[in-house]
This record gives C-alpha cells, structure tokens and sequence, in this order.
C-alpha cells in the first residue's frame, strides 16, 4: 500500500537551512505587465532556460500556462516540482507545493502569479506569502504580476477600467524586488492576439474584449505600468546615488536631479514666442519634464528701442506659459549671459530658442545669443526653431 512521505516541519527545515550557512535572503526578480497576455510568463521561462544552460539549478514550482500552447512548449525540460491538490467545495485545486521545492533546494524557482489567493486552509494566504519563505530558504525567485494587481493601484484601475481587482499584492513586495522587468506590448497588438484566440477561447475573448480589453483600458494600464516602472528606476538611481556619495543636486522627490529633464524655452518680445513655448510644452509633455520660460530683460537702450505693440507681443507669451503651467522666470541684464547662468545653476537639459529673419531680432536669435549660449553651457541639448512663424 502506498504511504505518503512524511514531511519535515517547514520552520523546522528552514531553520536548518539558515544553520547549514545558506544565504539568508534569495533574491525576487518580478516580470511586471499591463494585462494578461503580454508574454510575462513566456518572458520568464525563457529566462530560466537561460540561466539552465549555463549550469544553474532551476525548477518550476508553480507555472500557469492558462492553456496557451506556446507557454506549455516553453516548458521544455525545466524539472517541475509537482503541485498540492487540494479538495475545495468539491473540487480539486492546485497550488504550489511550497515545502516540496525547500525541500529540493534550487538556486532558482519560478512561481506564476505572484498575487494570487490560495485555497482556504492553505499555510499562507497569499502566494507572496509562499515566495517569502522560499527567499527566506536562500531560493531566488522569478514571477510574474499585472499592474492591477498592486495594491495602490486598485482604485486608479477601478476607476479607469470600471473592474475591482480583488487579488492583491502589497506595494512593499514589488518595492522590495531585486529586479523589476517590464513585458510591454502596443494595445492593438495585444488586442490582435486576443482575436487570434492566443490568450482566451473563444467565448472567453469575446467577453473580453467587449469589456476589460478594449483600447482605452489597456492604453490606461500600459500607461500605469510604464510610470510604475519608471518610478521604480528613478528610486533605484536615486538610492544608488545616494551610496555613492552623490547627495548633492537633488529635486524633491529625492532624485539626483541632473537625471530630471528640464525644459528652458528662451522668449522674448517675438510674436514668434507663442511658437516656441508651444515647442518646448510639447517636448515636456513628452517627457514628463518641467518647463521653463525665461525672458530677459536686454539693456536699456535696447528697451527704449521697443515699441507698444512689443509689449503686448510679450505679455501674451508669458501670459501663454502660464496657461500651459510653465515656470516663468524673468531676468535682466546680457541676454547670453543671463541665459547661460540660468541653465547652468538650474540642471536644465534642454534649450529652445527661435531664429527669426525679422528685423532687429534677426541677430538677436540668429549671431550671438545663440552662439554664446552654446558656447557657454555644457550637456544641454539646444533647439533652434528656424523661422519659427507667428501664431496665436
């Protein structure tokens, strides 16, 4: 008669782990996307295969493939640690054997799904919960999660998509990974596969793509996944920067801030200016930088020479950069000067300016104060807009 293996106590083992001299804590490399189907589990057993070939002791511990057929070849010969079936409501569930893979001990384990529930009477609640001990067993971990499913994030996609997300994972668990990989695909790519049957059945696509995957909600949380992972970067920079020394130039998010983008657009009494602010609004929204104006105030001579009609040219461009939200800032003295002094004392990166073939302001943009500027600042992209026309 076939007798069930006795089981070491879980604690019992991990604490022998830790007195064997293992390492106290595996590292968790996360494979984060916007929505189902954008290749995050394909993406992570690649990884393993890679890291197999090259002589690491990897196995699978729990790997949904939601049977898509690609997903399952990828498999290949990764060893699988087989799954608990446990009875629930009359039904037989599968999750993860969690003392089974401690008890094989791999370098790395891969677990789908990291904020998936697990069956009432399960030690844990959560997966993570299960990823945990494995790291605390010395195993590093790869897995995989959708944006929707960060906790922080449950309202913003509630309100964007009109779907609750009841499965969770903390913010902490996805701050505390080692490794964060975004898996981005276009909407309308993914939306291609869905039609395609290469996600869901049939009848399971329909549904969906008549309610969560429409363009609109997956341009929303690829959004969402893209600002996740790009602020996750900006912290890992800034904690770096911080250990090496460099803690000076900060912004107030803690970021060193010669990485920030700053967007200077120089203006002046041109009707031409609305021209340029719009340019340079448009560069910032791009990438999510800030924008400043600056006009300055030329000699005096040179204000004696402008006219009424200057005047009201150059109250509708800073009235214009105040609309759009940009800093305006006004100087006074050598126009070169001034605006070399501003950049260089404010990690602007980037500088537009107008060329204009109009009269006086020919030389103004065209000779000197281009040239000078570019002669005296460094690492800071300039933009010269070449007959830059007029508009309102």
């Amino acid at each position: 008669m076939a007798r069930e293996l006795e089981r070491p106590d879980p604690d019992e083992l991990l604490a022998r782990i830790k007195a064997d001299g293992q390492p106290a804590k595996g590292r968790l490399r996360i494979y984060l996307g916007a929505a189902p189907g954008v290749g995050k589990t394909f993406s992570m057993l690649q990884e393993a295969h890679r890291r197999k070939e090259r002589g690491t002791d990897v196995v699978i511990g729990f790997v949904e493939t939601h049977g898509r057929q690609h997903t399952a070849e990828q498999i290949g010969d990764l060893p699988v640690i087989p799954p608990r079936e446990v009875p629930y409501k009359g039904v037989i569930m599968r999750e993860m054997d969690t003392d089974a893979v401690i008890a094989r001990h791999p370098r790395v384990a891969l677990v789908d799904e990291l904020a998936h529930t697990n069956v009432p009477g399960s030690r844990h609640e959560k997966r993570y919960e299960d990823v945990q001990d494995l790291r605390d067993a010395g195993i590093t971990v790869l897995s995989t999660v959708n944006i929707q499913h960060i906790e922080s994030l449950n309202d913003t996609v509630r309100q964007v998509t009109g779907v609750s997300v009841h499965e969770t994972v903390p913010d902490w668990v996805i701050e505390e990974a080692d490794q964060v990989e975004l898996i981005d695909m276009a909407p309308e790519a993914l939306i291609q596969r869905m039609r395609h049957g290469n996600i869901y059945p049939p009848d399971q696509a329909k549904r969906a793509l008549e309610n969560f995957f429409t363009g609109a909600n997956l341009t929303a949380l690829r959004d969402l996944a893209l600002r996740a992972t790009a602020r996750g970067v900006e912290e890992q920079l800034s904690r770096y920067m911080h250990g090496h020394g460099h803690g000076h130039g900060r912004d107030d998010h803690g970021v060193h801030a010669a990485v920030c983008d700053r967007i200077l657009v120089a203006v002046n009494h041109h009707p031409t200016g609305k021209t340029l602010i719009r340019r340079g609004w448009r560069i910032a929204a791009a990438l999510k930088a800030d924008l400043v104006v600056v006009y300055v105030e030329p000699d005096r001579g040179a204000r004696a020479a402008q006219t009424v009609e200057d005047e009201r040219h150059l109250r509708a461009n800073l009235q214009l950069a105040d609309e759009l939200g940009a800093q305006v800032v006004r100087l006074r003295g050598n126009v070169a000067e001034e605006l070399a002094a501003y950049v260089n004392a404010n990690q602007v990166t980037q500088i537009v300016i107008g060329q204009s073939s109009r009269g006086r302001w020919s030389e103004f943009f065209q000779g000197s104060v281009t040239h000078d500027l570019m002669r005296n600042v460094h690492g800071v992209d300039v933009v010269v807009v070449a007959e830059a026309k007029a508009s309102t």
